[in-house]
């Protein structure tokens, strides 16, 4: 492929809810550009940007990937992102490098929970949209009911430049409201339609509609508004550049019609792309560091190059993969350039430009284009790659922390060796997985944005790296502590041959607040205990209290006072002191009321208003507490505080109770005391285990 000048570029983000058909639409217009020789379709398991051996199997996309086509002398690159709420970090980070949005719209479901947030993401981002509402073909689709959902939702700017000839499985074309021209196309054709009449009876509903999008172009132009005014109408060219110009300025937001899957509609979206989507250089300069200074960088070839790596894959024959947009300046073939936050020297050896898993071949890269290069050394996701003469640095992507946590197993000797380094080559591909041990359960965990998340990564495991693991729930970190006082002592005497053993400590246990975990104090007088003994009667209760007293989990938030004791001058010794103290512990807990106590998750919901009932219900049957609420448009926000132990299967459930129309954060706030039904069972539990562990070892 040629280098293509910046102002010839556009780079499109295909975002929407999923299975609203989003692939689709990006495979249909590959096909009528060109770029594929027949239309592939998600349910062959053929399309271009859902590759992955798991998006094909599981019918989804899960990770982002782009597909740069040429059209009328432009090169479009399109980013088709992840639909689903659990892979939206993914769809986020994978927005930065596009400069327009094309909102994509089930015409059966209407605008749906992530077709909000993926909207106000590229609100954040200040980008232009474009709206498709796709799957016209289908039964029960609704271009009407479709656009009240669009309306209520992002409001009356978003304006019908199409509307659809023919109903559900008649529907065979669009009418352009611009040109008040008609177009049909063949089913499962090349996406090119031809120009036919507009049917009588459509041709009062199209002219109703070519009005109201005179009046709302006129609105967004005083130039326009006074021709509208003194003519009672606009030309066609004027109506054509009035749409362009004011989508560019997000004043409107025109709506196609399309058939994804049968390629109904291509040509006219590849039409609007190149006259009205932005190009690069049309968008505001980005805002980097250089030199610890904020500075404007405007896309342009003459200024220094940089370029921004927004998403990186770990491929087991290529390598890392690392997908960047030129921020500036021009990214030669073989160039050299720098990590501005790592400061390492970086080879673009074979830069290329993406198709899915195809990586064709460029001499560089301009200001504003999107690019690809394997096996760089250090950089990842969020690196910036500049000239060492002005080594900018790009604002890091932020990513919510993960919202569930799996313990992993290795199934044998030779996956535990390799599951390591296998699981950090996915860290580096998916910044929303986390990987880490518990230090209290010591647990290999998984964490991640869904249960499907984690699983995902575990079948990556197996499939690419052949490291195979077993997935389990996690053990809850419960934790004992005490509510009561205690003033006791521990005594150890034990009489051998020759040398004995001696130990006598008095203790005072109370408790502490909570996050203050341990605290020993000395107060012994005149010698009873010698100062050398007392260092051993703390480790004696410092052990003794990790292994806990009621189900075996760590004690914490008390405090330790040894205040007298005993000691023999031949007999006594640091074990002694130390079986003494243990025993002191143990006799404390018949006074000192001891607890379990849970971890407490903070919980953030975000579902439709109508679901809120139900929602707030199934909290409170989880021991949840609602701690506040907030309406945001159509969108209810909940936010409870509730016991880690209730919420392990939350995803699933929150899915199956909305339709999957949800989304949920959850990190861990505080511990708090288990209700005494729940702690019997976690203890009778614990009891349970360990006596089938006492069983195996005599075994």
């Amino acid at each position: 492929m040629k280098p293509y000048e910046t102002k010839d570029i556009r780079n499109v983000g295909i975002v929407g809810h999923g299975h609203c058909g989003k692939t689709s639409v990006v495979a249909g217009l590959l096909y009528a550009a060109g770029a594929t020789t027949r239309l592939t379709r998600v349910d062959e398991g053929n399309t271009v940007t859902d590759f992955d051996e798991e998006e094909i199997n599981r019918k989804l996309t899960i990770s982002s990937s782009v597909a740069a086509i040429e059209w009328k002398k432009t090169k479009i690159n399109f980013i088709d992102t992840p639909g689903f709420n659990m892979f939206v970090n993914d769809a986020t980070s994978a927005l930065i490098a596009a400069d327009a949005a094309i909102v994509v719209v089930d015409a059966v479901s209407g605008v749906e929970a992530q077709t909000e947030r993926m909207w106000k993401t590229a609100e954040e981002y200040n980008m232009p949209r474009a709206i498709v509402i796709n799957k016209l073909d289908r039964d029960r689709a609704s271009f009407e009911r479709t656009m009240e959902s669009i309306h209520e939702r992002f409001g009356r700017n978003a304006v019908p430049i199409q509307l659809p000839l023919g109903r559900d499985k008649d529907f065979r074309g669009v009418i352009d409201l611009m040109r008040m021209k008609a177009f049909a196309y063949t089913m499962d054709g090349d996406g090119k339609g031809q120009e036919v009449p507009i049917p009588h009876d459509q041709m009062e509903a199209a002219k109703l509609a070519h009005e109201e999008l005179i009046e709302i172009v006129a609105e967004g132009k005083d130039a326009l508004m006074e021709e509208f005014f003194e003519k009672g109408t606009l030309p066609e060219e004027h109506v054509i550049e009035g749409v362009d110009e004011e989508m560019r300025e997000m004043r409107i937001f025109p709506v196609l019609c399309m058939s994804g899957l049968h390629d109904i509609g291509s040509d006219r979206l590849l039409e609007l792309i190149v006259e009205a989507f932005p190009t690069p250089d049309g968008r505001p300069p980005a805002k980097v560091m250089l030199n610890d200074a904020e500075i404007e960088r405007p896309c342009s070839v003459t200024e220094p190059t940089a370029a921004f790596v927004f998403k990186t894959t770990a491929d087991p024959f290529a390598g890392r993969l690392s997908f960047f947009r030129v921020l500036s300046g021009v990214v030669k073939d073989d160039a050299h350039l720098f990590n501005s936050g790592k400061r390492t020297e970086e080879r673009l050896a074979h830069i290329g430009t993406p198709l899915g898993k195809t990586i064709v071949p460029v001499t560089e890269l301009r200001a504003g284009d999107i690019g690809v290069v394997a096996k760089l050394k250090d950089t990842l996701t969020g690196d910036t790659l500049a000239d060492k003469a002005s080594m900018v640095e790009f604002p890091p992507i932020k990513h919510p922390e993960p919202s569930i946590a799996f313990a992993v197993e290795a199934k044998s000797r030779n996956d535990e060796d390799r599951m390591g380094n296998a699981l950090h080559k996915l860290l580096e591909e998916d910044l929303s997985l986390r990987f880490y041990r518990d230090p209290q359960t010591k647990d290999f965990l998984v964490a991640g944005t869904g249960q499907v998340h984690v699983e995902i990564a575990v079948s990556r495991l197996k499939k690419r790296y052949g490291v195979d693991v077993t997935l389990k729930a996690p053990k809850i970190p419960y934790l004992e502590t005490i509510r009561g006082k205690a003033d006791v002592q521990g005594r150890h005497k034990k009489q051998t041959g020759g040398h004995g053993q001696f130990g006598d400590c008095w203790i005072r246990m109370e408790p502490l607040e909570r996050g203050a975990k341990f605290q020993f104090a000395n107060e012994t007088f005149g010698g009873s205990i010698p100062r050398n003994f007392i260092p051993a009667i703390e480790k004696g209760i410092i052990e003794t209290a990790e292994r806990g007293h009621l189900a075996g989990f760590p004690m914490v938030d008390f405090k330790v006072t040894v205040y007298d004791g005993s000691y023999h001058d031949v007999d006594s010794s640091e074990m002694a002191f130390k079986m003494a103290a243990r025993k002191a512990f143990r006799n404390a807990m018949a006074t000192a009321k001891p607890v379990l106590m849970e971890p407490v998750m903070n919980v953030e919901i975000q579902a439709p208003v109508e679901f809120a009932g139900d929602l707030m219900g199934d909290l409170n049957g989880r021991r949840g507490r609602i701690s506040g609420m907030d309406v945001q448009g159509p969108t209810q926000i909940i936010r409870a505080h509730a016991p880690m132990s209730e919420m392990l299967t939350y995803q699933s459930d929150l899915t199956s109770m909305t339709q999957g129309r949800a989304s949920f954060q959850m990190e861990f706030d505080h511990y708090d005391y288990v209700p005494q039904l729940q702690a019997d069972k976690v203890i009778a539990a614990a009891k349970a285990l360990r006596a089938g562990e006492e069983v195996d070892e005599d075994e």
